[in-house]
C-alpha cells in the first residue's frame, strides 16, 4: 500500500489560482444582478407558458393538478413596509429573482422583502376536494397569504412544503400572495455558494420561488409520505406509507409492485403500518443497467376495521400468512374506490463498506461487490437561471454528457435540486453523493481550517435550523435509489460537531452511506463510512490506509481552459491550473486519471470526484463551458482515458 501524506491544503491552493486579469471587473448598477450576457439554447427557448412543466413530485405523483408557473407580479420593498401599493412588474416564476430567466435580474439585499402576487381559479370537479398548495423550494423565508389571509409560513431554501388551503378559497378567482426574506450571506443559514458579492468559487445570490409552484386537489384523508426500502439480501423492498393525520381503523393502503405492466407482489396494510413486499429474482439496479420497478400505493376503505392479528379475516396484517393470501385479502377487502392513490417507484440496489481492497482496505460496495465510483463536483449552476436550469432536458444533459464521458457518479455539491433531477439519474444510472448545503456566515470564524482540528460553534437556533434542513433534505431524496451517500459537511464550511450530525443521518437512513467530514476537518472517524481527502496538486496526494473507513478523494483535479465567448466574465477567470491548447487539457486530465486514480484504485481508493461538470461563472474548472455549449475535450476522448479503471472487472 502506498502511503502519501494527507492534504488538506485546499486554502493554500486557492491562495494559488491563476487569474486571466488583474484588473476588476466593472460592478452592475446597485440594484441589478450581474448576469453577463451568457445564455444556454435551452435559456433561449422558456417561454411563461413551458417553464417547468413536468409534474414536480415523481416518487409521489397524483394525476390531478395544476402547475402555477408562469407570470406573476412582483415588487421588491424594504422589509418593514407592510404591503406594496403597486408592483414592479412581472416576474417568471420559478427562476430566482437574481437569475436572467427571471425577467427581473436585481439583487435581494438582508433588508429586502420580495412580493409575489397572481391569481387562479380551482376546477369544478375539485369541489368535493381539499386542495393542496405546494411549494419545490423557496429561498428563504416564506409567508403564504390566499385572499389576504395567511395559510401558513416556511424557512428553507432547499425543501419542498405544502399547506392545505381549502378554507381560505372562494369562488372564482383567488389571490395568492408570497413574501419573501432571504439574508444569503449576511445570516448562519444554509446557503450553500451564494454570496452577496461573488467573485471566484463563491456564485451570485439567489432569492425567492426557484422551483415549481402548483396545486393539487386530495381526499380529506390521503397519502402524506411513502417510504420504500430495498433489501436485496433478503429479496423484499419495505415500505412505509403515513397519511396526513391518524384513522378510525378502516383505512388500510393497498401496494402493488409492478414491473413492464405485470403485477409483481401486492398486499394491503393498515393505514400508517409497515408493510413488507417479496419482490422474487430481483432485478438489481445498477448504472450499466438501472432497472426500475413500479410502485403503486392506493387509499381504501376496508370491510372490517382491524380488530388483532389473531383475527384469520385480516390475514394482510398478520406475517405468518402468506402473500398469496394477503394479495387475496387485498381483492376481497375494499369496499370501494381508493380515496387517494399515488404512483412512485424503487430499485432493487443496496450499497455498503465491505472488503475488496489490498491489506484488508475496505472499500464501497455496490449490490454486495466491489465497485468504483468515478465522479464529478457538480455545482449545478446555470448562467441563465442560476439555481434553477432552464429547463429539464437542460439538467438532463449534464448526466447524459457525464455517462458518456466515463463518469457513474455525481458529487451534488453543498446544493439540492428539483427532484426530476434524481428522477432522471434513477432512470440513467447515476449514483449520486448528496451533499448538504453550508451553513454559517462569511464571517472567518465559521469556516474552520483542517490544521486546527477544533470545530465552528453555533448557537442552538443555528443548529436547529440546520439540522431541520439536514432532516428535511433526507426526507425529501431518500426515496430516489440513485442516491447513495450523504455528505454532511464540506471542508470547514460551518461544520460544527460533525460526529452527532453523522450519528442523526445514519438514524434517517441506515440504507445509505454518510461521510460525515469532506476535506480538511475529519473529526467523525468512529461514525463516518468514508476517510475522504481534498487535493489539487498537479499529481493529486492520495488517502492513507483506514481500517474501518473506506476511502475518497472528494476533490481532485480543477484544470481549467477558457473557451473565448463561453465565458461568464471575458476578463476574469478562475482555476486552480490552466491549460493552454486542448491538447494539453487532455494530457494534464490524462495524468491525473491514469497515473494516479488508477493506482491509487489498485491499493483500495473507493471513489474520486473530478473538479467539475461545468464551467460556474468566474470559475473555468468545468468539463463543459457555462453555457454547456461546448465540451472541453469529446466525451468519447475522456471515456476511453477512464476505461483503464475497469480493466479489473470492478463493475457488478
Amino acid at each position: 500500500m502506498r502511503t502519501i501524506k494527507i492534504v488538506m491544503t485546499c486554502i493554500a491552493v486557492g491562495m494559488a489560482l491563476t487569474q486571466s486579469a488583474a484588473h476588476p471587473v466593472a460592478k452592475p448598477a446597485s440594484d441589478h444582478a450581474y448576469t453577463s450576457t451568457l445564455m444556454t439554447r435551452w435559456g433561449r427557448k422558456v417561454t411563461p407558458q413551458n417553464a417547468w412543466r413536468s409534474y414536480p413530485r415523481p416518487q409521489m405523483q397524483r394525476a390531478r393538478w395544476m402547475n402555477l408557473n408562469g407570470l406573476w407580479d412582483y415588487a421588491i420593498r424594504p422589509k418593514a413596509i407592510a404591503d406594496p401599493k403597486r408592483m414592479d412588474g412581472k416576474i417568471l416564476v420559478p427562476f430566482p429573482v437574481e437569475s436572467k430567466l427571471s425577467r427581473v435580474a436585481r439583487k435581494v439585499t438582508p433588508n429586502d422583502r420580495i412580493w409575489y402576487r397572481r391569481s387562479f381559479t380551482i376546477p369544478a370537479d375539485w369541489h368535493d376536494q381539499h386542495v393542496m398548495l405546494n411549494f419545490g423550494a423557496v429561498d428563504y423565508q416564506a409567508t403564504v397569504l390566499v385572499n389576504g389571509a395567511v395559510v401558513g409560513a416556511h424557512k428553507g431554501g432547499y425543501d419542498t412544503f405544502s399547506f392545505d388551503i381549502t378554507d381560505y378559497l372562494k369562488p372564482g378567482a383567488n389571490r395568492l400572495t408570497v413574501e419573501v426574506t432571504d439574508p444569503t450571506s449576511a445570516g448562519n443559514q444554509p446557503r450553500g455558494k451564494q454570496i452577496l458579492d461573488p467573485d471566484g468559487i463563491w456564485y451570485t445570490a439567489v432569492s425567492g420561488i426557484w422551483q415549481t409552484v402548483w396545486l393539487e386537489p386530495v381526499s380529506p384523508l390521503h397519502i402524506a409520505d411513502i417510504r420504500a426500502t430495498s433489501d436485496i439480501d433478503r429479496g423484499v423492498v419495505d415500505v412505509d406509507v403515513a397519511t396526513n393525520r391518524g384513522t378510525d381503523g378502516t383505512a388500510a393502503v393497498r401496494l402493488t409492485a409492478s414491473a413492464g405492466g405485470k403485477v409483481i407482489a401486492q398486499t394491503i396494510v393498515r393505514a400508517n403500518r409497515h408493510a413488507t413486499l417479496n419482490i422474487p429474482d430481483a432485478h438489481l439496479w445498477s448504472p450499466e443497467d438501472p432497472y426500475l420497478y413500479d410502485l403503486k400505493a392506493e387509499l381504501v376503505r376496508v370491510k372490517n376495521p382491524y380488530r388483532g392479528a389473531k383475527d384469520p379475516r385480516h390475514a394482510a396484517y398478520d406475517a405468518r400468512f402468506t402473500a398469496a393470501e394477503q394479495r387475496a385479502y387485498a381483492d376481497a377487502a375494499v369496499t370501494e374506490t381508493p380515496m387517494d392513490t399515488v404512483d412512485g417507484y424503487f430499485a432493487m440496489r443496496k450499497i455498503s463498506i465491505g472488503p475488496g481492497g489490498l491489506h484488508g482496505q475496505p472499500v464501497m460496495l455496490l449490490n454486495n461487490k466491489p465497485y468504483f465510483e468515478n465522479g464529478t463536483l457538480d455545482q449545478g449552476w446555470w448562467p441563465d437561471g442560476l439555481y434553477t436550469p432552464p429547463s429539464e432536458a437542460a439538467m438532463k444533459s449534464d448526466l447524459v454528457f457525464l455517462k458518456k464521458a466515463g463518469f457513474n457518479m455525481v458529487r451534488k455539491h453543498i446544493k439540492v435540486e428539483p427532484a426530476r433531477y434524481y428522477y432522471d439519474a434513477d432512470h440513467l444510472g447515476m449514483l449520486i453523493w448528496q451533499d448538504m448545503p453550508s451553513a454559517g456566515s462569511d464571517r472567518e470564524d465559521q469556516f474552520v481550517t483542517g490544521s486546527s482540528k477544533v470545530q465552528a460553534v453555533f448557537s442552538s437556533d443555528d443548529m436547529d435550523e440546520q439540522q431541520n434542513e439536514l432532516a428535511h433534505m433526507i426526507g425529501d431524496l431518500r426515496a430516489f435509489p440513485s442516491i447513495v451517500l450523504w455528505v454532511i459537511n464540506n471542508e470547514g464550511w460551518g461544520q460544527y460537531n460533525s460526529a452527532m450530525l453523522a450519528r442523526y443521518v445514519k438514524g434517517m437512513d441506515p440504507s445509505r452511506l454518510v461521510d460525515a467530514d469532506t476535506g480538511w476537518l475529519d473529526v467523525a472517524p468512529g461514525v463516518s463510512d468514508v476517510f475522504d481527502i481534498h487535493t489539487y496538486e498537479d499529481v493529486p496526494h492520495t488517502p492513507a490506509f483506514h481500517a474501518r473507513r473506506a476511502i475518497a478523494l472528494g476533490e481532485y483535479g480543477g484544470i481549467g481552459y477558457p473557451i473565448r465567448g463561453h465565458l461568464w466574465r471575458e476578463n476574469q477567470t478562475w482555476s486552480y491550473q490552466v491549460a493552454g491548447t486542448p491538447q494539453d487539457y487532455l494530457d494534464r486530465f490524462r495524468r491525473k486519471m491514469q497515473q494516479v486514480i488508477k493506482e491509487a484504485k489498485e491499493d483500495g481508493l473507493s471513489a474520486s470526484v473530478y473538479t467539475q461538470t461545468s464551467d460556474v461563472e468566474g470559475e473555468i474548472n468545468g468539463l463543459l463551458t457555462y453555457d454547456r455549449a461546448q465540451s472541453k475535450a469529446p466525451p468519447e476522448a475522456l471515456a476511453r482515458i477512464a476505461a483503464p479503471l475497469w480493466d479489473d472487472d470492478s463493475h457488478p
